[in-house]
């Protein structure tokens, strides 16, 4: 999710649940240890809980990041090993950490004695590497492909780090292909293996388990909760925010529900909007995480070309928000 969960988006989807543990973007280590560190790890009071997801593997700069994300305020420090991006392997760290389980662990050993937060690792189910792998074994095959030898590792894995201290492991349900895959292919592509994540389970019933990957709809991951203790929605959630109320509602069922009406969504983000601008921040860099709001109502199609060309309008503020939400109301009606 780099480039997506930003501050902006992070408050936008608070406002469909308020228990959902949000987690950062990917930020590398490296770029809080030597760049604008106040910007890197600001964010709102009401995204809470929320947790830093770092990239790295120096165990000295990882420490040293996790303690900036506890000074910062931030409720969990979590170690990014499953990203398949080719410019996250260039620098060592993501999904190609999972060939290196002992450096891993140094890492997060290194971490858990910086900080008092709880510090866990995202990871895949195994990894392919397209330039080690036989030539006559196809991408294809090699991702299809699950066996012993894949589950023993991955069980090595997440003995090390839970050995290491890692308290909660978030296990995607895919192979990462490091080379020769698109991040889009490497979400689709491979099969998912639910029943390998409910393995290790079953392998560390003392380790909290969350699944991600390929989970859409609010019974799909209710189903999965009969097993782990959490699942992780990434793209889903952005696209389609409601989902989190969806789930909001079905596990809190005893809780006031929110008030999540998209125009009252809207008016939400038109006083964060003018907060943010005072304070310098841009428009679009808001409107942009927003346009998902009306997916698969009418008027939804109106609403993103007003809202995404309006935010680039010189002068535009808080009042575009609450005009795209009377636009959108509008349409509805007249059909």
């Amino acid at each position: 999710m780099m480039d997506w969960t930003d501050r902006h988006c992070r408050y936008f989807l608070r406002g469909f649940s308020p228990h959902a543990l949000l987690y950062t973007e990917m930020i590398t280590a490296a770029a809080i240890l030597r760049g604008d560190r106040a910007r890197l790890l600001g964010f709102d009071p009401e995204e809470h809980p929320v947790a830093l997801q770092l990239g790295g593997s120096h165990p000295k700069e990882l420490a040293v990041a996790a303690r900036a994300g506890e000074d910062a305020g931030y409720d969990e420090i979590n170690l990014n090993c499953g990203c398949p991006s080719d410019r996250v392997a260039s620098g060592s760290f993501g999904a190609c950490l999972m060939l290196e389980p002992d450096r891993v662990a140094e890492c997060v050993a290194a971490m858990c004695a910086s900080v008092s937060l709880p510090v866990t690792v995202k990871m895949r189910v195994g990894v392919v590497n397209s330039h080690a792998r036989e030539p006559r074994v196809s991408i294809r095959e090699a991702v299809t492909k699950y066996d012993e030898a894949d589950y023993e590792s991955l069980h090595e894995f997440v003995g090390k780090v839970r050995s290491a201290g890692c308290q909660v492991a978030i296990i995607h349900a895919r192979k990462a292909v490091l080379g020769g895959l698109s991040p889009k292919d490497n979400r689709e592509i491979p099969p998912l293996r639910f029943d390998v994540v409910e393995r290790v389970k079953q392998a560390f019933p003392q380790l909290p388990v969350i699944v991600n990957g390929g989970i859409r709809t609010s019974s799909e991951a209710l189903g999965a909760l009969s097993w782990c203790e959490g699942v992780m929605l990434g793209r889903e959630a952005y696209h389609r925010p409601f989902v989190l109320s969806e789930l909001h509602a079905a596990l809190y069922p005893n809780e006031p529900q929110l008030q999540t009406s998209r125009e009252e969504m809207l008016e939400r983000m038109a006083h964060y909007t003018r907060k943010e601008l005072a304070r310098g921040g841009r428009l679009s860099s808001i409107t942009r995480h927003m346009l998902g709001l009306y997916g698969g109502q009418p008027g939804a199609r109106e609403y993103r070309r007003f809202l995404s060309e309006g935010a680039r309008e010189a002068g535009a503020g808080p009042e575009l928000l609450r005009n795209a939400a009377r636009l959108a109301t509008g349409y509805r009606v007249s059909t």
